[in-house]
Protein backbone atom coordinates (compact mmCIF):
# COMPACT_ATOMS: atom_id res chain seq x y z
CA UNK A 1 0.00 0.00 0.00
CA UNK A 2 2.60 2.47 0.82
CA UNK A 3 4.68 2.10 -2.68
CA UNK A 4 1.20 2.26 -4.15
CA UNK A 5 0.44 5.65 -2.65
CA UNK A 6 4.09 6.92 -3.28
CA UNK A 7 3.76 6.19 -7.14
CA UNK A 8 -0.06 7.93 -7.11
CA UNK A 9 1.72 11.10 -5.43
CA UNK A 10 4.64 11.22 -7.75
CA UNK A 11 2.13 11.01 -11.14
CA UNK A 12 0.14 13.48 -9.16
CA UNK A 13 3.36 16.14 -8.91
CA UNK A 14 3.68 15.56 -12.57
CA UNK A 15 0.14 16.00 -13.31
CA UNK A 16 0.76 19.66 -11.45
CA UNK A 17 4.08 20.36 -12.99
CA UNK A 18 2.23 20.07 -16.83
CA UNK A 19 -0.27 22.92 -15.45
CA UNK A 20 1.84 24.92 -14.30
CA UNK A 21 4.53 25.02 -16.75
CA UNK A 22 1.57 25.43 -19.34
CA UNK A 23 2.09 28.86 -18.56
CA UNK A 24 5.33 28.97 -18.89
CA UNK A 25 6.25 27.31 -22.13
CA UNK A 26 7.61 29.30 -25.21
CA UNK A 27 7.95 28.45 -29.01
CA UNK A 28 11.65 28.83 -29.26
CA UNK A 29 12.72 28.20 -25.38
CA UNK A 30 12.56 24.45 -24.83
CA UNK A 31 13.81 25.33 -21.25
CA UNK A 32 11.59 28.09 -19.53
CA UNK A 33 12.27 26.37 -16.07
CA UNK A 34 15.72 26.35 -16.15
CA UNK A 35 16.10 28.24 -13.03
CA UNK A 36 14.30 25.53 -10.70
CA UNK A 37 16.26 22.70 -13.31
CA UNK A 38 19.74 24.19 -12.36
CA UNK A 39 18.76 23.94 -8.90
CA UNK A 40 17.62 20.39 -8.97
CA UNK A 41 20.43 19.41 -11.22
CA UNK A 42 23.25 20.77 -8.31
CA UNK A 43 20.72 18.43 -6.08
CA UNK A 44 21.47 15.70 -8.32
CA UNK A 45 25.10 16.05 -8.81
CA UNK A 46 25.25 16.42 -5.07
CA UNK A 47 23.97 13.02 -4.34
CA UNK A 48 25.52 11.66 -7.04
CA UNK A 49 28.99 12.58 -6.01
CA UNK A 50 28.52 11.27 -2.39
CA UNK A 51 26.34 8.43 -2.58
CA UNK A 52 25.58 7.33 -6.08
CA UNK A 53 28.79 7.41 -7.71
CA UNK A 54 30.86 6.03 -4.62
CA UNK A 55 28.39 3.13 -5.01
CA UNK A 56 28.95 2.52 -8.43
CA UNK A 57 32.43 2.04 -7.99
CA UNK A 58 32.45 -0.11 -5.45
CA UNK A 59 29.64 -2.56 -7.57
CA UNK A 60 33.01 -2.23 -10.62
CA UNK A 61 35.38 -3.24 -8.32
CA UNK A 62 33.84 -6.04 -6.50
CA UNK A 63 31.35 -7.47 -8.91
CA UNK A 64 32.32 -9.63 -11.75
CA UNK A 65 32.19 -8.70 -15.27
CA UNK A 66 30.37 -11.72 -16.20
CA UNK A 67 27.76 -10.91 -13.05
CA UNK A 68 27.55 -7.64 -14.01
CA UNK A 69 26.49 -7.92 -17.48
CA UNK A 70 23.99 -10.36 -16.39
CA UNK A 71 22.40 -8.14 -14.12
CA UNK A 72 22.41 -5.39 -16.95
CA UNK A 73 20.62 -7.87 -19.49
CA UNK A 74 18.35 -9.06 -16.53
CA UNK A 75 17.21 -5.69 -16.20
CA UNK A 76 16.67 -5.14 -20.07
CA UNK A 77 14.62 -8.17 -20.31
CA UNK A 78 12.18 -6.44 -17.72
CA UNK A 79 12.24 -3.19 -19.59
CA UNK A 80 11.46 -4.99 -23.03
CA UNK A 81 7.86 -5.59 -21.27
CA UNK A 82 7.18 -1.60 -21.47
CA UNK A 83 8.77 -1.72 -25.11
CA UNK A 84 6.12 -3.94 -26.37
CA UNK A 85 3.43 -2.09 -24.92
CA UNK A 86 4.75 0.74 -26.58
CA UNK A 87 5.18 -1.01 -29.42
CA UNK A 88 1.56 -1.79 -29.63
CA UNK A 89 0.30 1.84 -28.82
CA UNK A 90 2.54 3.13 -31.82
CA UNK A 91 0.86 0.06 -34.10
CA UNK A 92 4.43 -1.02 -34.77
CA UNK A 93 3.30 -4.58 -34.79
CA UNK A 94 6.41 -6.20 -36.65
CA UNK A 95 8.53 -4.74 -34.00
CA UNK A 96 5.92 -6.07 -30.94
CA UNK A 97 6.54 -9.47 -32.17
CA UNK A 98 10.42 -9.06 -32.77
CA UNK A 99 10.47 -7.79 -29.47
CA UNK A 100 7.53 -10.53 -27.96
CA UNK A 101 9.99 -12.88 -29.32
CA UNK A 102 13.01 -11.47 -27.23
CA UNK A 103 11.29 -11.54 -24.12
CA UNK A 104 10.44 -14.99 -25.01
CA UNK A 105 13.91 -16.43 -25.83
CA UNK A 106 15.76 -14.47 -23.19
CA UNK A 107 13.28 -15.38 -20.36
CA UNK A 108 13.67 -18.84 -21.14
CA UNK A 109 17.09 -19.95 -23.17
CA UNK A 110 18.47 -17.16 -21.18
CA UNK A 111 17.66 -17.54 -17.37
CA UNK A 112 15.29 -15.21 -16.98
CA UNK A 113 17.40 -12.33 -18.85
CA UNK A 114 20.50 -12.64 -17.58
CA UNK A 115 22.44 -14.15 -20.72
CA UNK A 116 20.97 -12.20 -23.85
CA UNK A 117 20.57 -15.00 -26.43
CA UNK A 118 18.01 -12.71 -28.39
CA UNK A 119 20.07 -10.41 -30.18
CA UNK A 120 22.73 -13.29 -31.52
CA UNK A 121 19.25 -14.73 -33.10
CA UNK A 122 18.46 -11.25 -34.92
CA UNK A 123 16.06 -9.85 -32.06
CA UNK A 124 17.37 -6.32 -31.50
CA UNK A 125 16.93 -4.49 -28.55
CA UNK A 126 14.84 -1.64 -29.53
CA UNK A 127 13.84 1.48 -27.23
CA UNK A 128 10.32 2.49 -26.82
CA UNK A 129 8.73 3.92 -24.00
CA UNK A 130 5.20 6.42 -23.36
CA UNK A 131 7.58 9.38 -23.47
CA UNK A 132 8.13 8.46 -27.21
CA UNK A 133 4.45 6.77 -27.64
CA UNK A 134 2.77 10.39 -26.65
CA UNK A 135 5.40 11.92 -29.00
CA UNK A 136 4.29 9.79 -31.94
CA UNK A 137 0.77 10.55 -31.77
CA UNK A 138 1.75 14.56 -32.11
CA UNK A 139 2.08 15.18 -28.15
CA UNK A 140 4.76 18.00 -28.01
CA UNK A 141 7.74 17.64 -25.38
CA UNK A 142 6.42 20.62 -23.46
CA UNK A 143 9.54 22.21 -20.88
CA UNK A 144 12.94 20.79 -20.37
CA UNK A 145 12.35 18.92 -16.89
CA UNK A 146 14.96 17.77 -14.46
CA UNK A 147 13.40 15.43 -11.41
CA UNK A 148 14.89 14.63 -8.54
CA UNK A 149 16.81 11.31 -8.20
CA UNK A 150 15.94 11.36 -11.55
CA UNK A 151 17.36 13.38 -13.91
CA UNK A 152 16.63 14.83 -17.54
CA UNK A 153 13.22 14.72 -18.91
CA UNK A 154 10.67 16.86 -20.37
CA UNK A 155 6.95 17.42 -19.10
CA UNK A 156 5.72 14.92 -21.49
CA UNK A 157 8.57 12.32 -20.74
CA UNK A 158 8.36 12.44 -17.46
CA UNK A 159 4.23 11.75 -17.46
CA UNK A 160 5.32 9.09 -19.70
CA UNK A 161 7.58 7.77 -16.69
CA UNK A 162 5.13 7.47 -14.62
CA UNK A 163 2.60 5.88 -17.01
CA UNK A 164 5.40 3.47 -17.54
CA UNK A 165 5.77 2.53 -14.13
CA UNK A 166 2.65 1.01 -14.26
CA UNK A 167 3.74 -1.02 -17.13
CA UNK A 168 7.02 -2.61 -15.12
CA UNK A 169 7.03 -5.60 -13.73
CA UNK A 170 9.17 -4.24 -11.11
CA UNK A 171 6.82 -2.24 -9.62
CA UNK A 172 4.19 -5.24 -9.04
CA UNK A 173 6.86 -6.69 -7.35
CA UNK A 174 7.57 -3.59 -4.98
CA UNK A 175 3.82 -3.18 -4.68
CA UNK A 176 3.66 -6.19 -3.10
CA UNK A 177 6.24 -5.50 -0.64
CA UNK A 178 6.01 -3.85 2.94
CA UNK A 179 9.17 -3.88 4.16
CA UNK A 180 12.05 -1.99 2.69
CA UNK A 181 12.88 -5.13 0.47
CA UNK A 182 10.41 -3.76 -1.98
CA UNK A 183 13.83 -0.93 -2.65
CA UNK A 184 16.02 -3.43 -3.40
CA UNK A 185 15.94 -3.90 -6.70
CA UNK A 186 15.26 -0.01 -7.82
CA UNK A 187 18.73 0.62 -5.72
CA UNK A 188 20.49 -2.27 -7.86
CA UNK A 189 19.15 -1.28 -10.86
CA UNK A 190 20.19 2.27 -10.27
CA UNK A 191 23.40 1.16 -9.29
CA UNK A 192 24.24 -1.10 -12.19
CA UNK A 193 23.09 1.58 -14.74
CA UNK A 194 25.69 4.28 -12.65
CA UNK A 195 28.21 2.02 -12.99
CA UNK A 196 27.80 1.74 -16.84
CA UNK A 197 27.96 5.30 -16.96
CA UNK A 198 31.41 6.03 -15.19
CA UNK A 199 33.60 5.28 -18.19
CA UNK A 200 31.81 7.94 -19.99
CA UNK A 201 32.10 10.36 -17.38
CA UNK A 202 35.94 11.60 -18.97
CA UNK A 203 34.45 12.63 -22.50
CA UNK A 204 31.76 14.30 -20.67
CA UNK A 205 34.17 16.52 -18.38
CA UNK A 206 35.91 16.97 -21.64
CA UNK A 207 33.66 18.15 -23.64
CA UNK A 208 30.95 19.97 -21.41
CA UNK A 209 31.62 24.02 -20.70
CA UNK A 210 27.96 23.94 -18.98
CA UNK A 211 28.01 20.46 -18.11
CA UNK A 212 23.92 21.43 -17.18
CA UNK A 213 23.37 23.02 -20.92
CA UNK A 214 25.27 20.09 -22.74
CA UNK A 215 23.42 17.11 -21.27
CA UNK A 216 20.42 19.37 -21.73
CA UNK A 217 20.94 19.86 -25.58
CA UNK A 218 21.78 15.98 -25.71
CA UNK A 219 18.59 14.67 -24.01
CA UNK A 220 16.26 16.76 -26.19
CA UNK A 221 18.25 15.84 -29.51
CA UNK A 222 18.26 12.30 -28.27
CA UNK A 223 14.73 11.98 -27.46
CA UNK A 224 13.24 13.82 -30.80
CA UNK A 225 15.76 11.29 -32.60
CA UNK A 226 13.77 8.96 -31.00
CA UNK A 227 10.46 9.83 -31.30
CA UNK A 228 10.49 9.82 -35.10
CA UNK A 229 12.68 6.83 -35.25
CA UNK A 230 16.05 8.37 -36.57
CA UNK A 231 13.76 10.64 -39.13
CA UNK A 232 12.97 13.67 -37.16
CA UNK A 233 11.02 16.54 -39.22
CA UNK A 234 12.71 19.32 -41.36
CA UNK A 235 12.45 22.90 -40.27
CA UNK A 236 10.36 23.83 -43.93
CA UNK A 237 11.09 27.53 -42.99
CA UNK A 238 14.89 26.80 -43.20
CA UNK A 239 14.46 24.74 -46.56
CA UNK A 240 12.49 27.74 -48.08
CA UNK A 241 15.42 30.52 -47.18
CA UNK A 242 17.93 28.01 -48.80
CA UNK A 243 15.68 27.03 -51.54
CA UNK A 244 15.63 30.90 -52.47
CA UNK A 245 19.04 31.95 -51.92
CA UNK A 246 20.29 28.72 -53.91
CA UNK A 247 17.89 29.10 -56.56
CA UNK A 248 20.34 29.17 -59.58
CA UNK A 249 17.25 28.36 -62.15
CA UNK A 250 15.08 31.95 -60.90
CA UNK A 251 18.64 33.81 -61.26
CA UNK A 252 19.05 32.69 -64.67
CA UNK A 253 15.34 33.61 -65.88
CA UNK A 254 15.84 37.05 -63.83
CA UNK A 255 18.96 37.25 -65.67
CA UNK A 256 17.33 36.56 -69.46
CA UNK A 257 14.82 39.14 -69.16
CA UNK A 258 16.84 41.54 -67.93
CA UNK A 259 19.10 41.57 -71.42
CA UNK A 260 16.61 39.93 -73.96
CA UNK A 261 16.61 42.08 -76.66
CA UNK A 262 13.20 41.18 -77.16
CA UNK A 263 12.06 41.69 -74.14
CA UNK A 264 12.92 45.45 -74.77
CA UNK A 265 11.30 45.64 -78.50
CA UNK A 266 7.82 44.06 -77.02
CA UNK A 267 8.13 46.82 -73.90
CA UNK A 268 8.68 49.71 -76.76
CA UNK A 269 6.37 48.54 -78.37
Amino acid sequence: MLNTTFYKLLFGQLLLLWVISGCATTTHNPDPLEPFNRAIFVFNDGLDKTMLKPLAKVYKTIVPKPVDKGVSNFFSNLDDVVVIANDLLQFKFKQAASDTGRVLVNSTVGLVGFIDVATKLNLPKHDEDFGQTLGYWGVGSGPYLVLPLFGESSIRDSLGQGADTFLDPLFYYTASQVDGSALAPYVLKGVDERAGLLELETVLEAAALDEYSYRRDAYLARREYLVYDGNPPQDDEIFDDDEDLFDDDQEDEDLDDLFDPSTDESATN
